[in-house]
C-alpha cells in the first residue's frame, strides 16, 4: 500500500504543477527588479544567438565537402575558409552559451534564496502546534529537496527546453526549405514520436519518485529523532531497535529505487529505438537523393549532421523532462509548507503591546489542544505588577500550557488573557514576546559562540551588556577560563 499522498489524480498534480510552475516564474520575473529583469531579456537573446549559429554549421559543413568534392580552381581556397567558418560558428555558439549562463546565474541564484527564505520565514510564522507534530528531519528533508529541486527546474527548464525546442523549429524550417519536405515532415514526427513517449513514460513513473521521496523523508526522520535522542538511546541499549526503524524507510526507498531504476532502463530504449527509425529514415532518402543527383554528398553530410545535432540534445530532453518531474515533485512538497494557513497570526492593524506596569490577568480562560481533551477550564487569576507566583501541579495539569499561552504560541478557546488592560489578541505577537523574559525548563543552546547565545534574546545588545550578563548568573569566571572566552563554541563543549 503507497503512502497517503503518494499517488493523486492527474487533475491534481496538474494544478499543483502549474502552482509551483506559476510560483517560480514570479520569482525569475521579480517585480521592481530592473536589473534582473534585464539580465533575462539578454538571456534570452542570447539563446536566440547561440541556436541560430548552432544551425549554420551544419551548412558551413556541407559547403566544405561540396568544395573538396569539386574539381574547380578554387577547390583549395574555398573549402579552407568554410572550414575555418565552421570552427568559428561552433566556438561563437559555445560562448554565446556561456555568456548567457553567467549573466543569468544572478536570477536564478536570486530566485532560489528567495523563495527558500519565503520558506523559511512561513514555518517560523505557523504555530508551536505545527512544529510539535511535525519532524524536523522530514521537515528538513523536504526543504533540502525542493530547494534542489528549484535549482534544476531553472538551470534546465531555461537552457535545455526552451533551446532545444527553439532549434527543433529552425532545423525543421530549414530542412523544409533546402531540400525535400518529406525531410521536414519526418523529422519532426520522430520528434514529435519521442516526445509524446517520454512524457508518457515519465508521467507514469512518477509515482514510483514520489514513494522513493516519502520513504527518504522518513528513514531520515527517524535517523535525525534517534541521533537527536543519542543518550537515552545508549540509556537503554536500543542501538539495534533504532537501527530497525530506520531500515524500514531505507527498505520502502529500495523498493520504489529498483521500480524506478527498470523503469527509466524501458524509457532510454524506447528513446534510442525512436531516435534510430528516424535517422535511418531520413539517411535513407538523402542517400536516394544522393544516387538521383538531387543531392550532393554535402547535402547528405549536412542533413545527417543536422540530425546527430539534433538528436544529442533531443536526448538530453527527454533526460530533462524527467529529471523536471522529480524536481517538480520535490518542490511541491516545499511549496506545500506554504499553503499551510498560520493558526496565530496578528490582526489586520494591531497596535504593539503597551507595557507600563505589567500586571497579567487570565480571566475564565478555556484551552483545549484538542476538543476531546480540556486542559484548562474557567481558569482565572491576576499576577499584579513585581510580584512573583508559582503555578504548581502534577504532571498534564498545563503549567507549561499557561507560558505557552501568555507567549500566544496558542490562542485561547474561551476567555481572554490581558497584559495590563490588553487583550494579548490583538496586539503584535512580535511585542508581545519581545516585553516577556523567559528561562525554560529544558535550556537550549544554538550551535553557536557563547556570546551568540547570550545575546540571541536581544540581538543589538552591546558588548558590555553581554558580558554583564555572566557576572549576574555567576558564570563570568567559567568563560574566562575557556581558551575562546566569549567566542568558544557551545559544540565544543560537549
Amino acid at each position: 500500500m503507497s503512502p497517503p499522498g503518494t499517488d493523486r489524480p492527474p487533475a491534481m498534480d496538474r494544478k499543483r504543477t502549474l502552482g509551483v510552475i506559476g510560483i517560480l516564474a514570479r520569482h525569475l520575473w521579480p517585480k521592481g527588479e530592473t536589473n534582473l529583469r534585464a539580465r533575462v531579456v539578454v538571456a534570452m537573446v542570447l539563446l536566440v544567438a547561440a541556436k541560430v549559429t548552432n544551425v549554420y554549421v551544419p551548412l558551413l559543413y556541407k559547403g566544405a565537402v561540396d568544395a573538396l568534392s569539386s574539381t574547380a580552381a578554387q577547390a583549395v581556397a574555398v573549402p579552407i575558409v568554410l572550414i575555418l567558418a565552421y570552427g568559428a560558428a561552433r566556438v561563437l555558439a559555445q560562448a554565446f552559451g556561456e555568456i548567457r549562463d553567467a549573466i543569468f546565474a544572478p536570477v536564478s541564484q536570486r530566485a532560489i534564496r528567495n523563495l527558500a527564505l519565503e520558506v523559511f520565514h512561513h514555518l517560523h510564522a505557523l504555530s508551536l502546534r505545527f512544529h510539535l507534530e511535525r519532524q524536523t528531519g522530514g521537515l528538513s528533508r523536504v526543504i533540502e529537496r525542493g530547494t534542489q529541486g528549484m535549482e534544476f527546474l531553472i538551470r534546465f527548464t531555461t537552457f535545455n527546453i526552451l533551446p532545444t525546442l527553439f532549434e527543433i523549429a529552425l532545423v525543421g524550417a530549414i530542412l523544409w526549405n533546402l531540400y525535400d519536405w518529406r525531410f521536414s515532415v519526418v523529422t519532426m514526427a520522430v520528434v514529435a514520436g519521442y516526445i509524446v513517449f517520454s512524457v508518457v513514460l515519465s508521467e507514469w513513473r512518477i509515482k514510483f519518485v514520489r514513494r522513493m521521496n516519502d520513504a527518504d523523508t522518513e528513514a531520515n526522520a527517524k535517523a535525525i529523532d534517534s541521533l537527536l535522542n543519542y543518550e537515552t538511546v545508549k540509556y537503554f541499549g536500543n542501538e539495534a531497535h533504532e537501527a530497525r526503524r530506520f531500515d524500514v524507510g531505507r527498505r520502502r526507498y529500495e523498493a520504489a529505487a529498483i521500480r524506478s531504476s527498470r523503469t527509466l532502463s524501458l524509457l532510454n530504449v524506447g528513446q534510442g529505438a525512436i531516435i534510430s527509425v528516424g535517422l535511418v529514415a531520413v539517411m535513407a532518402m538523402a542517400g536516394q537523393g544522393v544516387v538521383a543527383g538531387t543531392m550532393t554528398i554535402g547535402d547528405f553530410v549536412a542533413v545527417n549532421a543536422f540530425l546527430i545535432q539534433l538528436y544529442m540534445p533531443l536526448n538530453l530532453l527527454g533526460f530533462a523532462y524527467r529529471e523536471i518531474r522529480n524536481a517538480l515533485v520535490n518542490m511541491e512538497k516545499m511549496f506545500g509548507l506554504l499553503e499551510i494557513r498560520m493558526e496565530i497570526a496578528d490582526k489586520p492593524g494591531a497596535p504593539p503591546l503597551a507595557v507600563e506596569g505589567g500586571e497579567i490577568v487570565f480571566d475564565h480562560v478555556d484551552f483545549h489542544y484538542e476538543p476531546a481533551r480540556p486542559i484548562l477550564h474557567d481558569v482565572s487569576f491576576t499576577v499584579p505588577p513585581g510580584r512573583t507566583v508559582a503555578i504548581v501541579g502534577s504532571s498534564g495539569a498545563g503549567k507549561s500550557t499557561v507560558s505557552r499561552i501568555l507567549f500566544r504560541f496558542y490562542d485561547v478557546a474561551g476567555g481572554s488573557v490581558r497584559i495590563d488592560g490588553q487583550d494579548i489578541r490583538e496586539v503584535q505577537q512580535g511585542s508581545l514576546r519581545a516585553a516577556i523574559g523567559v528561562v525554560p525548563q529544558d535550556t537550549v543552546l544554538f550551535n553557536d559562540t557563547i556570546y551568540y547565545n547570550i545575546c540571541y534574546g536581544r540581538p543589538d545588545c552591546t558588548r558590555e551588556e553581554v558580558e554583564q550578563a555572566p557576572k549576574l548568573a555567576r558564570i563570568a569566571d567559567f568563560i574566562r577560563s575557556l581558551p575562546q572566552g566569549f567566542e568558544t563554541t557551545v559544540g565544543e563543549l560537549g
